[in-house]
């Protein structure tokens, strides 16, 4: 583990240290609140009982989060309901997905769809992701090798995607979504986890890990908060955006792009 220092806080505020952490996909779970006030604050309905697990719909029910810490493995299940336009879906990630990861996928639940089709490939090509070729599928991985994404069909024709991240230790976790699953949602989730950016966790929550590398920062109790505001922000603001767009798009009939298909189609 590599560690560097960073000093940047200010008089009459007591600074904590944190950590910057680098590859993301090997940074642990984080706080679960970074994936749940966002959808919040766009208006999704917190179904959680006093200590028990995360339960969040979306405005319209269609989709369902959960995250529970208390059965092994644990982690995260999102549930799409089968709607006119969508096939049902589901998408399984583990206790220790970031948080930032996951909120690739999740943040863009709440997003209208892009006009242009998908392509779960190119956040990964534009950062460099190998893409060897592969037997009934195709693997893209990570640069420095910690980190996957597959789009695995089996003999007997099921289809799926297999995503995760291991260190030497063997310490990790991983993904997997239904063939079903949108394919906008697979992308952010793919962009989320190729993104070079660091994340960064509080002391005594960094992983022991030789494949990380980390920053030290000192954080003023402030800046946290203002981080954390720009993001519900945010999410308001997407929540406007949403709601506009659903009043005043014109009325369609067309099918959105369908997910295994799209999924063949940008291998």
């Amino acid at each position: 583990m590599k560690k560097k220092q960073r000093h940047s806080w200010s008089p009459g505020e007591q600074a904590e240290q944190h950590y910057l952490i680098e590859p993301r996909a090997l940074a642990g779970g984080g706080d679960i609140r970074h994936v749940s006030e966002f959808l919040r604050a766009c208006e999704w309905r917190d179904r959680s009982k006093p200590g028990g697990p995360l339960l969040m719909d979306s405005p319209d029910r269609s989709v369902r989060i959960g995250y529970d810490p208390f059965v092994q493995p644990g982690g995260w299940t999102i549930h799409g309901k089968t709607t006119a336009h969508q096939e049902e879906w589901t998408a399984i990630l583990g206790r220790q997905a970031p948080v930032e990861i996951v909120a690739g996928l999740t943040d863009a639940l709440t997003r209208p769809r892009s006009a242009h089709a998908p392509n779960v490939w190119a956040p990964l090509q534009e950062q460099r992701w190998h893409l060897p070729p592969g037997d009934g599928h195709i693997t893209a991985v990570s640069p420095d090798r910690s980190a996957w994404m597959q789009f695995h069909q089996a003999p007997n024709g099921h289809t799926m995607w297999w995503s995760g991240a291991q260190d030497h230790q063997g310490n990790g976790w991983t993904a997997q979504f239904t063939a079903t699953t949108p394919m906008h949602l697979v992308q952010g989730y793919a962009a989320a986890l190729a993104s070079p950016e660091p994340v960064m966790r509080p002391r005594g929550r960094v992983p022991h890990s030789t494949r990380i590398r980390t920053t030290s920062v000192s954080v003023l109790p402030s800046q946290l908060s203002a981080w954390q505001q720009a993001r519900i922000t945010a999410a308001r603001a997407t929540a406007w955006a949403r709601t506009s767009w659903q009043t005043n798009r014109p009325p369609t009939t067309a099918r959105p792009h369908a997910t295994q298909r799209g999924a063949r189609a940008h291998r």
